[in-house]
This record gives structure tokens, sequence and C-alpha cells, in this order.
């Protein structure tokens, strides 16, 4: 990689940054994995990070009482375990030092604060132009134009959080935040809290909320399947991908409904009613995640967490439910996700949706055209991300390596054709 001089119009009308390999653009574990397999394959390359740390989801973003959902074999990236003294489901922080120690070992070095603010294909040139603003050297922002061949999206599913709008929401004088910026339900003690959304986040705050001596109302304006995080001990998670590998996915979904309802009892008189399709065939068709309980089940069926319908309006302290009862509540949290921001600077509109999320579905929806890449858009977890990621590192070390070969075949040419003038 490096900087190139040129005129102030045209190509070149920014600081430009020729990079002799592709651009990643996202520091969390998918960036992450695709930069360890092209470090593996001697692929040079740059990853592009907004924030000032690597996977800042995690680090800015996550409550504390988090940790992985599933056992730690299925989080791991690629080519390296998490350490042998981790617990099966690591907490955040725990996570946090596993990708540090990722991007030590395979020595990746993020360039952070630089914002994409686009990325748009040169056909003329055959090229991708990545323009950035920096923040990094000082106080005043500064543009910088990176040229490359490849460019990776590794920005995920979750890049933004998700905020719904509700009637007379800014009438509620009460304090109002997204799940993202919650930490602890130690400020929230004796408060009632309302907290919209019913999936793993939603449960798990709700859960927090009411370990802290506070009051929540759980807001469940859809379906939902709540399946037990584990069976006798083992992973459901585990159980599931064991029995695919021998029965068709409808069948694997009844046996998990079965186990779920032997385990966990009927959920649905707590007002948790299940969608129609099995929790793997809704994943797999709508890409919503099954709830896997650790605890919030049980203070449903105690009545410390209250099970709401949807919202209707707030009005000054109070918020009313579309069955026409009142609440009076002191804050919200708004469990309401998360979605892609790849619309807001890709300048593409074939390889994504107008969501953000490639077009072709697993395990087809990691190359596009032109060089363009896609990591962490799975709907599969750590895992999907994964296996995109060594596909990606491999694809691009291919053709970068014959490129490689064939320029130096050509430097040879030339140099003997030199010689033979002399």
């Amino acid at each position: 990689m490096f900087p190139t001089s040129g005129p102030t119009h045209g190509f070149f009308a920014h600081r430009c940054v020729w990079v002799n390999g592709p651009v990643i653009v996202g520091a969390g574990p998918s960036g992450l994995a695709v930069g360890a397999g092209l470090k593996r394959q001697g692929v040079p390359f740059v990853i592009l990070e907004r924030a000032n740390c690597i996977a800042s989801l995690w680090q800015n973003r996550t409550y504390d009482r988090l940790k992985l959902h599933l056992p730690k074999q299925f989080c791991q990236l690629p080519d390296f375990p998490f350490p042998e003294e981790f617990p099966e489901y690591p907490t955040k922080y725990q996570f946090i030092s596993y990708l540090a120690s990722y991007a030590k070992h395979f020595d990746i070095n993020p360039h952070f604060n630089e914002i994409v603010q686009s990325a748009k294909y040169d056909e003329t040139f055959g090229l991708w132009r990545v323009k950035t603003i920096s923040t990094s050297s000082s106080d005043i922002p500064s543009e910088v134009e990176y040229i490359c061949k490849w460019l990776v999206v590794a920005t995920g599913e979750n890049a933004e959080k998700v905020l719904p709008e509700f009637e007379g929401l800014q009438d509620f004088g009460g304090h109002v935040m997204h799940a993202c910026d919650y930490k602890s339900g130690e400020s929230f003690h004796g408060k009632r809290v309302l907290v919209v959304g019913c999936g793993n986040s939603g449960m798990e705050v709700s859960l927090d909320l009411c370990n802290h001596n506070a009051s929540p109302s759980m807001v469940v304006r859809s379906s939902v399947h709540v399946l037990p995080r584990e069976v006798l001990g083992r992973s459901t998670f585990e159980l599931a991908v064991t029995m695919m590998k021998w029965l068709p996915l409808w069948m694997v979904d009844k046996v998990l409904l079965l186990l779920s309802r032997l385990i966990l009892g009927n959920v649905e008189k707590y007002g948790l009613k299940r969608p129609c399709l099995g929790p793997l065939q809704l994943k797999d068709t709508q890409g919503k995640t099954p709830v896997l309980d650790i605890g919030a089940l049980e203070k449903i069926r105690s009545g410390k967490i209250k099970v709401v319908p949807g919202i209707k309006r707030f009005s000054s302290g109070k918020v009313e439910l579309v069955n026409s009862e009142i609440l009076e509540i002191d804050s919200v949290i708004l469990a309401t996700g998360y979605r892609s921001n790849v619309p807001s600077w890709l300048k593409e509109n074939e390889f994504f949706t107008e969501d953000g999320i490639p077009k072709n579905p697993f395990p087809n929806g990691w190359k596009g055209n032109a060089g363009l890449y896609a990591v962490g858009f799975t709907r599969r977890g750590l895992s999907g991300a994964s296996l995109d990621a060594m596909s990606v590192a491999l694809d691009i070390a291919k053709i970068w390596k014959e490129e490689t070969k064939q320029k130096k075949k050509t430097v040879a040419a030339r140099h003997r054709r030199c010689i033979s003038h002399f």
C-alpha cells in the first residue's frame, strides 16, 4: 500500500491510497476473520473501522451480563480456538479478550476512526473507490480515498440500532434508551420499566432488571419461539446440529418443540405465542433467532416479569397497550434490534437488498461481481461468518497470487528485453 499524489480533479480528486489487495470495511469478528485468512495466504489488505477499537458492537453496545448464547466451539474464529480455561459460554469480556488475542496473533492492525462515506465501483478503471472521513490523526477530519480491486463488506447485520416510532413517545417524559446503551439494571432499582421486544436481548434485559429489583413489563408484539438453552446438560443448538445430519429440518423442529414442551411447559399461557413455522425453519427463511432461555421464563411464571401486548400510544408517565390496558412506567428500554447500514454508503444495488442483506441466501451470499464480497450477513452467527470469511480469503488469494505471478513474468520479460539492447 502506498500513497498516490495526483491532480485535484477527476479520478484522484482526493488524497488517494492504493491498496495492493482488498479493503475490508469493519473490524468486528467478520472483518478480523477475513484478515486472518488473507494473512495466512500472504495477501496485503487494509481494514477500515469507524470506531476506535475492534469489535465495537461487543465493546460499546452490549450489556454487562451478556454471554455467548452458543457453546464456544460454535463461536470460535478460523484457526484460533478459545482458551481451554474459558467456560462453555464465555462472557462478553472473555470474548472481547479472545478477539484481541486473535488480532494480535495474526498481526491485524485496522485503521481506526475511519468512517466510510461511500464505496463505488469505477467501471472505467475497473477499481473500487472507497471514500472515508478520518479523525485519527487530529481533531480536524481528513478525507481519504482508498483505491483497490477488491472490496469486502464486513459491517454485518447489526451495524445500526432500530428505533421504531411510537405515538406520543415524545410526551412520555421518562427515560428512553435502546438496549445497545443498556449496561446493567443497577440504576433501575425500584423502577417500573417497559422493555419493548421479546428476543434474546429483551428477555435478558428483563431478567437483569428483575435481578436488580426493578419491575419490568415486556412487550410481546408477535409470536416467538422460546427453547431451553440446554437439554439434559447438552446444548440445544449442538443437539439440533447433530440431528440435522440425519433428519430433515421440519422433523428436527418437531423434536425441538417436543423437548421444549417437556422442559419448559406450555409457554403460550404466559403470552408467548409460538409461530406457525418451527424454530429452525423460521431462522432459515426469515432470519428470526429463537430465544434460548437462561432464566427469564421462571420470572415470567412467577409474575416478576409481566408479559404485555403491543403498544398503542404513550403519554406522560404512561403507556396504553393495544388491549386498552394502561401502565404507569418510569423508563422505556427499546430491545428492538439492529439493521445493516450498507445501503447508506455502498453505491451498488445488485448484490445487496434495500435492507442491506445479500440477495443470495447462505451459502451463496458471500461473493458478488467486480470484486465485491460480503461476510457476516448469513444470519447464522459467528459460525456462518467464519465459513464465509474462509471462502472470501481463499477466493481473493487465488486471484491475487495469479495476478502477482503474471506481473513478475511481465517484469522479468521487460528486464530481459532491456539487457538484450546492451
